[in-house]
């Protein structure tokens, strides 16, 4: 069950990544709004590999960047960039104690299909915890949500569907040093 957490908890914050964008000159763009399947790709950890739906709209995507992205206070660099295929992200972060150094890679258009690569090293991790590790998003456009669905939900493997916007129960799974 803790490693079910630590697997949602990891989703939450990438997918919180692709949106979020501080405050800063270069912000990513919108996603389009719509059903989104994500597929997460993860090397050198203990998070297995998992796809995932997520209905969205502007608003939705503003406010995880809003409410997921780490504040000053956590984070020491947070950097975007356009390049000429996309966007570039490397940020140093401060998480229960460690120290996250990531670079991400962003590319695709928001509208049909993106793929985020992101690689990260993390010092100060408790003995067993991967120190490095790489991760790919890769996200296509589905079309629309489905009649059941608002923006917010997210369907994980197995079932399990939450709304992202509800805040006080995704916190609640978080590790406490992630709970802000």
């Amino acid at each position: 069950m803790k490693r079910q957490h630590l697997s949602f908890a990891s989703a939450i914050g990438l997918l919180a990544a692709l949106v979020a964008a501080p405050a800063q000159a270069v912000e990513l763009p919108v996603r389009k709004a719509g059903l989104w399947e994500m597929k997460m790709l993860r090397s050198g950890g203990s998070v297995p590999d998992m796809t995932m739906q997520h209905c969205t709209d502007a608003s939705t995507d503003k406010q995880m960047s809003t409410s997921f992205s780490p504040g000053k206070d956590t984070c020491s660099k947070q950097e975007i960039q356009k390049t000429a295929t996309g966007y570039v992200s490397d940020s140093v972060c401060g998480v229960a104690g460690m120290t996250i150094t990531s670079h991400a890679e962003i590319t695709g258009d928001f509208n049909s299909a993106y793929t985020v690569k992101t690689t990260s090293r993390t010092e100060g991790a408790p003995s067993g915890m991967p120190r490095d590790s790489a991760t790919t998003i890769e996200a296509k456009w589905l079309g629309a949500c489905k009649a059941d669905q608002k923006p917010g939900d997210i369907v994980m493997p197995g079932g399990m569907k939450m709304n992202i916007l509800e805040l006080d129960k995704l916190k609640s799974m978080l590790p406490k040093g992630m709970q802000k």
